[in-house]
């Protein structure tokens, strides 16, 4: 029935087709993964350009305080100066007034918490307020003991007089 290259056509067209078919879907499988990984890149790109100007942003609209300038500004209100003063004075010089950062700022707290203490003679301490400071502005707030939060300081009111 088949003679000479009418066996060979069925055997290897058949045969080349099916290469043929598979060297198209392997071009197209590896240009669809190229184009998807240029994609991907392009995308992990933008993610990092946007993240990059957003931590710009974030740097320049919060001026970062340091430990340093919050001790600074409590040490400086008038009401801690004035404590400081009654307190030398009651001890004779014994006792002195200091500040100490006790917490720094973190993500969810974004201020410092600053101790004013006495520093007696035997090295121990005690506590006589608190402040927070935040970092972003340097604006400053006490803690009421009585209702156990903090207000801004000019509501606040140590001596009660």
């Amino acid at each position: 029935m088949f003679r000479g290259n009418s066996i060979k056509k069925v055997t290897y067209y058949p045969l080349l087709a099916s290469l043929v078919v598979v060297l198209l879907a392997h071009s197209t499988i590896d240009q669809g993964l190229k184009n998807q990984s240029h994609k991907t890149l392009a995308a992990v790109q933008l993610i990092a350009q946007v993240d990059n100007a957003d931590s710009l942003q974030d740097s320049k609209s919060t001026p970062i305080l340091d430990e340093k300038k919050a001790l600074n500004l409590v040490q400086n209100l008038p009401q801690v100066r004035k404590k400081g003063q009654e307190i030398q004075k009651l001890s004779r010089g014994s006792i002195r007034v200091s500040s100490v950062v006790d917490s720094s700022p973190t993500a969810d707290a974004p201020y410092y918490v600053v101790r004013v203490v006495e520093n007696h003679s035997d090295k121990t301490t005690s506590t006589i307020y608190w402040f927070r400071v935040l970092s972003s502005s340097g604006v400053i707030e006490a803690l009421d003991l009585i209702n156990n939060q903090y207000i801004s300081v000019e509501k606040w009111n140590p001596d009660g007089r």
